[in-house]
């Protein structure tokens, strides 16, 4: 795991940090699993960069993960890779697009290895500080689909010296070909959820709290960069998270608690994932 992080941080600065409006950034997760019948726990590494030109934004994110796995009923630890990529670009003062693309790249486990998933957003600003983004997104993967409806609205203001950002999130899913296997023939055929984002500035201080509400499953979150390809079914997310910058240095903070149902166990237990992450951002 650490001479990939190391070859992917040194190749994302070398690309990136001779560009203007440039950040680059780094993670670490550590969660674990309660009354899961698969996982014990799993160390997620993640690294990446965002760069505007002109107009145009690119955001690149490479993770790698590994749990450790309860055995039997699984022969061996789970290791994965993904790659998250996302394009955007401003047409003119009210309307932008975003591309996102998102590839499973190894899993060792699970049937949805090698899958992709592609998004189309278009985003209308109200005003400079009110926007609404919709993002339809297709998770491809070999025995299965999932198609994706993301829409949010964004609104930023300003109390005294503490700026806020609110984020409302309204995400529905539908899965395609689900009983064609095991791994997926336990979901729903469809989904819908409702979120919210809180985040807080005031100085070198960042706060921030989240939460989401619905049954959710194969959804892709985080703006398209986490994908959840594995057959957990989440009811529950609630997270809050902490942050001071330094000059140029972010650090961040932060906890997640979900609630979830294992679908191919199906042993009539929720399972609790607890996720404790470390978040650092550079800005050149």
């Amino acid at each position: 795991m650490h001479k990939i992080l190391i070859s992917t941080t040194l190749l994302v600065t070398t690309l990136f940090a001779h560009l203007a409006n440039t950040n680059v950034n780094t993670y670490f997760e550590s969660t674990d699993f309660k009354n899961s019948v698969q996982k014990y726990d799993a160390k997620i590494i993640g690294v990446g960069a965002q760069t505007i030109h002109g107009d145009s934004l690119y955001k690149l994110t490479y993770e790698h993960g590994e749990t450790n796995t309860k055995k039997p009923p699984l022969d061996k630890d789970l290791k994965l890779d993904k790659l998250f990529l996302k394009y955007g670009h401003k047409l003119d003062s009210k309307w932008s697009i975003n591309l996102n693309y998102l590839n499973v790249l190894n899993d060792n486990i699970a049937i949805t290895a090698h899958g992709k998933a592609y998004g189309l957003g278009l985003t209308y600003n109200f005003s400079k500080m009110t926007s609404l983004n919709f993002t339809q997104f297709l998770s491809d993967y070999k025995d299965f689909n999932v198609a994706q409806s993301d829409i949010s609205l964004n609104h930023t203001m300003k109390l005294q010296d503490i700026k806020f950002r609110f984020t409302a999130i309204s995400k529905t899913l539908h899965l395609e070909d689900k009983d064609s296997n095991s791994f997926s023939k336990n979901a729903k055929s469809d989904y819908s959820s409702v979120g919210f984002k809180l985040h807080s500035h005031y100085d070198s201080y960042h706060l921030g709290f989240g939460a989401y509400y619905g049954k959710r499953a194969f959804a892709i979150m985080q703006d398209g960069f986490k994908i959840q390809h594995h057959a957990m079914e989440f009811d529950r997310t609630i997270s809050g998270g902490f942050g001071k910058s330094f000059d140029k240095l972010t650090l961040k903070l932060q906890y997640v608690y979900q609630r979830a149902t294992e679908l191919p166990a199906q042993n009539g237990k929720k399972v609790d994932v607890k996720n404790t992450r470390v978040m650092a951002n550079y800005k050149f």
